[in-house]
């Protein structure tokens, strides 16, 4: 099954009213491929391709010598020591008074002792570099920040090696006055904030966050350790982290970047480090870019998968291929829109708000696991609406683009494990992932080009307007599609009503964008592919009801490497088409007749690789008779069991697949390079074989002890078979279709145009 992906103004419930009185109107046909010429008129959102470019840390963030700078001398620095509520001072540029420290002046400052209850100012008229050293510091303000870095051109915090320091405040500040509202974290500064050496640090932010920079905000190194009300590490500007040993514990962001006015700021760059964070909210969290070139991470958010809210599978208003097919209308109205959870959403339990602290004016700190209110930034500046933000329990999540170029990951997230409101690119990294949502969520591109990635459980493991699978092996566990192509390119005619699109997505920060979006109103069309439009269209038109979806400008391409889905709904699913090159990919499709093992409202072009599919029958597709690569479907009389060996060889007794399906099947679909348009072939049942089987396929070995259940002559590049012989492709159900589209009250998708359509008959061989 498909989730709705539908852009655009927040309006929910009139988008859903229109597009119930939409579903009523057969769409209109889309086509669209890659680089694809296009002209558009009505309520389009279309997406191609471009080539893929890769940014890293360094291309972010540049550090000058203060950065990096850990050294110090009695001679050249000013001596802090810590008594209780007071504290003397050594040296010049600082003043203690009424148990805080002043500091005035650029220069080196090192502290030691324990403050009980006093602050550390920094208050610098010149903008020079303030540089403390927390050499076995302990600092602890009852109604404030403990460090405040007030003014300065920039502070460098340097954890003296083999120290151990502690920084906290207390659950209620005291402000000048009510519309004050800084500073509101334990480590509090409005300049640049830099962090490097090889202590350690104990932050505890019990008013609200723990770490914030109101500019950029660096770890080069350090062994810093955060538990917050609110957030954990705050940058506005950017979070930049080379290296280091970072635990957060923190019941809204663990880290996050938060400039959303300049696209080039406001974003998060890791170069590597050990991450063990636990968020009640978003583990990383970047308002534009998120780059990640390495590291160790173990992320936890919103209590893990196992508390994410129970998914309903769409009635038709999940868009798509058919409607309700009779019956009673489920009530459900689908999934809103990304940050609009359903209504039925639980709180989550350590996101109340009730451990951020106060202020004497009543009034509790800012709390992002409080729910907000924020300006709709897609609506049109004179029409702007305001929506309420829910809680994002994401492990990895950008604003713009989210880059991944090397690391190990553990994650269990109560929503989308890795997202992004535009493209997700995967470069290389090891990936553990158990998601109460998606496994890896963008709304426009989602690039594999290598890395292991295991998504153990997961609503959808991967969705994405275009998704592209160039190199790494992917395994894929999801409760309903394994691989999703939808959104990102449909837009409601009520969302049209309610506002005119003009955002255009923040991407300027990471040079990496590797699609490009063109927001329009209306139908599409494009001026090549036509036959791609013309078999979409006529998939739209399902029997049993009225219109079904026709293709969108979804895109499915796998290149490289190695996929494997276990799906309880669709295996693969695009709202478009799908196109395989190469690679190997393995698909466990669903066992119930209301989903396929392959899905798709366009074609499934396949010219390369292995593709072995198996599951139910009721809404079997195959690869396109457009396909220059041979494929062979096999629907066997009655459900077959898990683990029984499906072995298909030519006349010469050659193997061209013996497999083990992982679960109940009854249909199963093989494409290799050695099948032949001509080839004359034999299917067995059952059996047993001598070699190693991988994701349950078999690759060498010797097969015997089966039951032939047919055998035929191939003569189209997509054959249908079952235990008669060749036959015709499966005419399908009028049933549920997917989203992206506006399906109708009682459509399927007609199957007839996905595979061959021959006559043939072979020669047949009934099962013994």
């Amino acid at each position: 099954m498909k989730k709705n992906m539908i852009t655009g103004s927040k309006l929910w419930s009139i988008a859903m009213i229109t597009s119930l009185l939409a579903a009523c109107s057969a769409p209109a046909t889309t086509s669209t491929t890659a680089n694809a010429a296009t002209s558009t008129t009505g309520t389009t959102k279309t997406v191609s391709v471009s080539e893929q470019t890769s940014v890293k840390y360094a291309d972010l963030v540049s550090l000058d010598a203060d950065d990096t700078n850990i050294s110090w001398s009695e001679t050249d620095s000013t001596a802090i020591k810590l008594n209780g509520t007071t504290a003397t001072v050594t040296g010049s540029g600082a003043k203690a008074a009424n148990g805080s420290v002043t500091i005035s002046e650029a220069g080196t400052y090192v502290l030691s002792g324990e403050l009980t209850d006093g602050q550390i100012v920094v208050n610098v008229a010149d903008k020079g570099t303030v540089h403390l050293v927390l050499n076995g510091a302990t600092i602890h303000d009852n109604d404030s920040a403990a460090i405040y870095i007030q003014k300065a051109g920039k502070a460098v915090i340097t954890l003296e090696k083999g120290t151990k320091n502690t920084v906290s405040d207390g659950k209620t500040y005291v402000y000048a006055d009510a519309t004050t509202d800084e500073p509101d974290a334990a480590i509090f500064s409005k300049a640049d904030l830099t962090f490097n050496g090889a202590g350690q640090l104990t932050v505890t932010g019990n008013y609200n966050e723990g770490i914030t920079s109101k500019d950029d905000l660096k770890i080069i190194s350090g062994n810093i350790s955060v538990k917050a009300a609110d957030d954990g590490i705050k940058g506005k500007d950017m979070v930049a982290i080379q290296a280091g040993t970072i635990t957060i514990e923190a019941e809204g962001d663990g880290i996050k970047s938060t400039n959303d006015t300049d696209t080039t700021k406001g974003f998060v760059a890791i170069a590597g480090g050990t991450f063990d964070i636990q968020s009640g909210n978003d583990g990383i969290q970047a308002e534009t870019a998120l780059v990640a070139d390495g590291g160790t991470y173990n992320i936890v958010t919103g209590g893990g998968s196992a508390n994410a809210p129970a998914k309903v599978e769409e009635g038709p208003f999940g868009g798509g291929g058919g409607g309700w097919g009779g019956g009673t209308p489920p009530t459900d109205m689908g999934t809103p829109p990304d940050g609009e959870p359903p209504a039925d959403m639980p709180e989550m339990p350590t996101n109340s708000g009730t451990n951020a602290g106060t202020n004497t004016n009543g009034a509790t700190a800012s709390n992002s696991a409080n729910t907000t209110t924020t300006t709709d930034n897609n609506a049109d500046a004179d029409t702007a609406t305001t929506a309420t933000e829910s809680t994002s329990a994401k492990a990895l999540k950008a604003g713009a683009d989210l880059t991944v170029n090397g690391g190990t990951y553990t994650i269990d997230s109560m929503d989308d494990s890795l997202h992004s409101n535009n493209n997700v690119t995967v470069n290389d990294g090891t990936f553990s992932i158990e998601s109460g949502d998606d496994g890896i969520h963008a709304d426009q591109a989602l690039t594999i080009n290598g890395g292991t990635i295991t998504i153990a459980k997961s609503y959808e493991g991967l969705e994405g307007a275009i998704i592209t699978l160039n190199d790494g092996d992917v395994d894929v566990t999801a409760s309903d599609d394994g691989v999703n192509a939808a959104g990102g390119e449909t837009e409601t005619a009520a969302n049209t009503a309610a506002s005119t699109d003009s955002a255009t997505t923040a991407t300027d920060a990471a040079t990496t964008s590797n699609s490009s979006v063109t927001e329009t109103t209306g139908t599409t069309s494009t001026t090549d592919q036509a036959s791609q439009g013309t078999a979409a269209n006529q998939q739209g038109r399902g029997p049993g009801g009225m219109g079904g979806a026709a293709a969108s400008n979804n895109e499915f391409h796998i290149n490289g490497g190695s996929l494997t889905v276990n799906a309880g709904g669709d295996g693969l699913d695009s709202n478009g088409f799908i196109n395989m090159t190469g690679g190997t990919v393995i698909v466990n499709g669903p066992t119930d007749s209301g989903n396929g093992a392959l899905d798709y409202d366009g074609t499934f072009e396949i010219s390369g690789g292995y593709l072995v599919a198996a599951g139910s029958s009721g809404m079997a597709q195959g690869t396109s008779d457009t396909s220059t690569q041979n494929t062979i479907v096999m629907t066997f009389p009655a459900t077959q069991k898990a683990g029984t060996l499906v072995h298909v060889q030519d006349s010469e007794g050659n193997n061209i697949l013996t497999f083990a399906p992982a679960k109940d099947y009854q249909t199963v679909v093989v494409s290799s390079p050695d099948l032949k348009k001509d080839g004359s072939y034999v299917i067995y049942s059952g059996g047993t074989s001598t070699g190693k089987a991988v994701d349950g396929l078999y690759t060498d070995g010797t097969y015997s002890g089966g039951t032939q259940v047919v055998a035929f002559q191939s003569t189209s590049n997509v054959t249908w078979v079952n235990e008669s012989g060749v036959t015709t492709a499966n005419s399908g159900m009028g049933g549920p279709g997917g989203g992206g589209g506006q399906g109708g009250f009682g459509g399927g998708r007609n199957r007839s145009q996905s595979g061959t359509t021959s006559d043939s008959t072979g020669t047949t061989d009934s099962a013994k």
